[in-house]
């Protein structure tokens, strides 16, 4: 089933309330939230306290995105601030199953981030235990990147392991999606659409989310 989910980092903080407010009746489901540290990217973005003060202001589910050092230390705190789905970087733990069985036994699902340089062979093990697959279509840590499109060569390649192996997973792509590459996101086999500032920069936030539904319609998402 396809699922929008418009990325906060590319929202007015200005007016975030009206925003999370257009989002909500757009119908639209996820909201994806992204943790930078500065450290595993060169980026610094927002923290806990943004999530925690921003749930009490919409239903959309929190997908969020932790491009951070050993995240298996914030687990417990993101469940606490109201994060529906944890995603981690597998590159950026050294021990990513012990922290899924950390995120599920905090009552949220499961995901695992990778990076462009990182091969679906090094979450190959994880794959039976996750609730959804983010593949990074742009280097992680800044907006506004070129779509790489030679990453839906692993998209295609999650399709085939889910159905080989009857795995329930979402899979996800972040980074450069707009109203072209989101045809090829769909085309590949992805059901999970990160978009920045082709939704939430748009002039007309609800005709964009339409107009990305009525995509995925003809793709049969």
């Amino acid at each position: 089933m396809y699922k929008l989910a418009p990325s906060l980092l590319a929202a007015d903080f200005g007016i975030i309330k009206e925003q999370l407010a257009k989002l909500d009746e757009a119908k639209v489901p996820y909201l994806h939230l992204d943790i930078m540290d500065g450290v595993f990217v060169p980026n610094l973005s927002f923290g806990l306290a943004v999530v925690e003060s921003i749930r009490k202001y919409t239903k959309m589910i929190f997908d969020v995105h932790l491009m951070i050092i050993e995240p298996e230390r914030y687990v417990e705190q993101f469940a606490k601030a109201g994060t529906d789905i944890f995603c981690f970087h597998i590159e950026a733990t050294k021990d990513a199953k012990a922290t899924v069985n950390k995120i599920k036994k905090c009552g949220m699902k499961a995901a695992i981030a990778v990076k462009p340089a990182t091969p679906i062979s090094e979450i190959k093990d994880l794959l039976s235990e996750l609730d959804m697959v983010l593949v990074m279509t742009v280097e992680p840590g800044f907006g506004g990147q070129k779509f790489m499109e030679d990453q839906m060569e692993k998209v295609k390649e999650l399709v085939k392991l889910r159905e080989e192996n009857n795995y329930k997973y979402d899979i996800e792509v972040d980074g450069g999606v707009n109203p072209e590459t989101i045809k090829t996101c769909f085309a590949s086999g992805a059901n999970v659409i990160v978009a920045g500032s082709a939704v939430l920069g748009a002039k007309d936030i609800s005709a964009r989310v339409e107009e990305f539904a009525q995509i995925a319609k003809e793709y049969n998402i």
